[in-house]
């Protein structure tokens, strides 16, 4: 059975990597991995959505409309954009953040309300606020470690194999605090 995750952001949130570190998870426990990123005007805060599939034998990279297990969105927005893509009994995870568009920016539209609430009536959804504990922690850089955590326990595999494979795909001065922020994501998930 292939098992469906998409990842979406904004660039800058860590979109890529979070999707490097699902995909060397899965292929670590000799699963079949595909990924598939889309970035637009990622560096500009554009739109960033990857796909990660993994099985025992995956055959495209791609998640189809209403097929994905579990959508990480590190923004609100993003996740209201690409819930369409869940399916039916899939769960989404939401990093609590808002990051106008430049629609919203130069007034052409305004951000709408109640995302988290009206997605709710729809989906499995879990609400985290990972820009706040990747502060506490000592860097806001680490909010994509701090929803990975959180949401590790939704993909599968143990604490300590996501643990070796973070440390091991992000730089290496880096390690001590994405692991700090994995753990502390993934203690708050029950």
């Amino acid at each position: 059975m292939t098992k469906n995750i998409m990842i979406v952001g904004v660039g800058g949130q860590g979109t890529l990597l979070t999707s490097r570190i699902i995909g060397k998870t899965a292929l670590s426990q000799g699963l079949d991995v595909k990924i598939s990123e889309v970035h637009g005007m990622a560096q500009r805060g554009g739109s960033v959505v990857t796909f990660v599939r993994f099985g025992e034998k995956v055959c495209e990279p791609v998640v189809e409309e209403g097929q994905a297990d579990v959508i990480i969105a590190f923004e609100r927005l993003e996740a209201m954009r690409y819930s369409h893509f869940l399916k039916k009994d899939g769960i989404l995870i939401v990093n609590d953040c808002r990051i106008d568009p430049m629609t919203v920016v130069i007034g052409a539209k305004q951000y709408p309300e109640n995302i988290l609430e009206d997605l709710g009536k729809k989906h499995t959804v879990y609400s985290i606020d990972g820009q706040k504990i990747a502060i506490e922690l000592g860097n806001s850089k680490v909010l994509n470690s701090v929803v990975l955590g959180y949401s590790a326990k939704h993909i599968g595999f143990d604490k300590e194999t996501w643990l070796d494979i973070v440390s091991s795909t992000v730089p290496p001065k880096t390690v001590e605090l994405n692991q700090k922020a994995f753990i502390t994501g993934y203690d708050m998930q029950k």
